[in-house]
């Protein structure tokens, strides 16, 4: 296989070009077609990967005896099929967005609730941490806030494919958003809130220690990263939680910003960390509770377990270097975002 050089300087494939090309012309054709009806395409896409998803829907019908005990598994199914329903309009929105304009997200695509809020800690001058997760539109959520005046950083893994990498951070960024890769994120996060800068954060996806610490998620304890309560206490930063969520009443997406979270903080660090993180997940677990169609179920966030407990998928615990533990490279969308 012949291989050449991105812009990176990372080495490309002749099949990672390939993935390009068909990432490109799928991007193209959605982002051709008048809104509705890209949407409509982008929910029987959706529907299409749920019939085929095999062990991940496995893995989500999992998650949800794990966070609903009481639910049927009619009613997990259902469940499942309005997640693969809302990853099919992400992508339509997601190939649509570079088109908006501020006139044409207020009319058609979103509201804010809550953005007082926002603009509350904003204003306090140490930067705000919005707490966020994989709910709902996440991957528009941020696009929206800085095409109506609010660009932000987005914590990120990298795509595997560099040129798509760039694609899709081009896309993100094109309204003054701006990427701060995990592989070195805490000197950026820490600089972006001395200076008064907003960096969103997913909370939700399966970490091992020692960056991970074990809080409860729907009474289970799952394994959660802690840097973004570190960063918060070593700042002063405000945390906010931003969830944008489809709302069927209205026929369009709401932006909701809670009030500032209150963190606790003493003379003990690690105590902070451990309580502030599990505010935080309990935060995140209030909003899918409320949404739970929303919620990327797909994922094995359980997968590390504490010490003696035994594995929840079958198969051993994640024992691993600390990272983000997730189903991504299988649905082709990023974990650490917003």
């Amino acid at each position: 296989m012949s291989l050449t050089q991105s812009s990176t300087g990372k080495t490309v494939t002749a099949r990672q070009r390939l993935e390009y090309a068909a990432v490109l012309g799928a991007v193209s054709l959605l982002r051709f077609l008048p809104r509705g009806l890209a949407r409509s395409l982008g929910a029987a896409i959706g529907g299409a990967a749920g019939a085929l998803a095999g062990r991940l829907s496995g893995t989500g019908d999992r998650n949800l005896q794990l966070a609903f005990p009481k639910l049927s598994p009619a009613e997990r199914s259902a469940v499942l099929r309005g997640t693969f329903r809302s990853l099919g309009w992400q992508l339509a929105e997601f190939c649509q967005m570079s088109k908006y304009t501020p006139e044409f997200v207020r009319e058609h695509v979103m509201r804010y609730e809550g953005l007082e809020n926002f603009l509350a800690a904003e204003a306090r001058g140490k930067g705000v941490l919005v707490l966020t997760g994989h709910l709902g539109a996440w991957e528009l959520s941020s696009f929206v806030h800085s095409l109506l005046g609010h660009p932000m950083g987005m914590v990120i893994r990298r795509l595997d494919n560099p040129l798509v990498d760039n694609m899709v951070n081009a896309i993100r960024c094109q309204h003054g958003n701006r990427v701060l890769h995990k592989d070195d994120f805490a000197r950026g996060l820490i600089s972006a809130m001395h200076k008064g800068e907003t960096v969103g954060i997913l909370m939700d996806t399966n970490m091992t220690p020692p960056q991970g610490v074990f809080v409860p998620f729907f009474g289970v304890p799952a394994c959660t990263a802690s840097g973004l309560a570190r960063v918060a206490r070593k700042t002063g930063a405000a945390v906010v939680p931003g969830f944008l969520l489809w709302s069927e009443e209205e026929n369009r997406y709401v932006l909701h910003f809670g009030e500032e979270l209150k963190l606790q903080h003493t003379a003990d660090n690690e105590a902070d960390a451990l309580a502030n993180t599990a505010l935080f997940v309990a935060t995140t677990e209030a909003y899918i509770r409320r949404f739970p169609e929303q919620w990327l179920w797909l994922h094995r966030r359980w997968k590390t377990r504490p010490p003696g407990e035994p594995p929840i998928y079958g198969r051993a615990a994640n024992v691993g270097p600390a990272k983000a533990d997730t189903d991504d490279k299988m649905l082709g969308i990023s974990t650490e975002t917003r």
